[in-house]
């Protein structure tokens, strides 16, 4: 098997280099980014902190999340970026005068054009408006539209819908083994127990795993954290382009390609 050699000619611009990373072009321009998930950049680009000096302004406009701003920067310059995510799947994303809800975690890096807050649902921050963000997901995402109940760990976002609701199947939880869950405390929460219900138009993004991407402090090895190797790779084929996410009634199309 032949290796790849890249360099600032042959990197992608704003596509994936491989299922698990991203090449971001920076063109005099900027983007937020979650600490961390830069792996690699060429050219001339500056990491600042969210709320420092000349950027106030930037994040009074589009950055209104003040329990997450400590964990991102704002990356401009001029030249090729690339993220990455423990080798979780990375694939980038256009939203379309919309409204998408997704998992804090999950979220890499958007353009500035996006206005970012922090969702009613703990945990979860909502991007609205127009423009590109990069995300991760434990495997390839799958695209449902409602009425569906999901599994909350396997659940990544949703777009142009309103927010789920909790569903509990007490059948499950009166049964047998729901009856040793709750005297043993073995098992935790499960798909089978609990969901979150969703109605209404939209989409809702699930990764296909039901583990969740394990959280890690920036500047702690794997080792250190406990995740070992840095996470397996989930998903297979290399992604091409961005699915456009729309406004409400859009249809939601996912590209592929080699």
């Amino acid at each position: 098997m032949s290796t790849v050699h890249h360099d600032p000619t042959t990197l992608p611009s704003d596509d994936n280099v491989t299922p698990y990373t991203f090449c971001v072009e920076l063109r005099g321009t900027q983007w937020f980014m979650q600490k961390g998930k830069m792996i690699a950049y060429y050219g001339s680009i500056e990491f600042n902190g969210v709320g420092h000096g000349r950027l106030d302004r930037l994040v009074r406009t589009a950055f209104h999340s003040p329990l997450h701003a400590s964990d991102w920067v704002v990356a401009e310059g001029s030249g090729k970026m690339l993220l990455a995510d423990r080798a979780f799947d990375v694939n980038s994303y256009d939203l379309d005068d919309g409204n998408l809800t997704i998992r804090s975690g999950n979220l890499l890096a958007f353009q500035p054009s996006l206005s970012l807050k922090q969702s009613i649902v703990p945990g979860f921050l909502t991007l609205i408006g127009t423009g590109r963000f990069v995300a991760a997901s434990n495997g390839p995402v799958v695209f449902l539209e409602p009425p569906v109940r999901v599994d909350p760990q396997a659940l990544v976002g949703w777009a142009d819908c309103p927010s789920p609701c909790h569903h509990y199947d007490h059948g499950y939880l009166t049964g047998l083994v729901g009856g040793l869950r709750a005297m043993t405390g073995l098992g935790g929460a499960s798909g089978e127990e609990h969901q979150f219900e969703f109605v209404g138009a939209g989409t809702v993004l699930l990764q296909s795993s039901e583990k969740l991407m394990p959280e890690q402090a920036v500047g702690v090895t794997p080792q250190q954290s406990g995740v070992p190797g840095g996470a397996s790779p989930g998903g297979s084929g290399q992604p091409s382009g961005s699915p456009r996410l729309p406004g409400q009634l859009g249809d939601l199309q996912r590209r592929f390609g080699l």
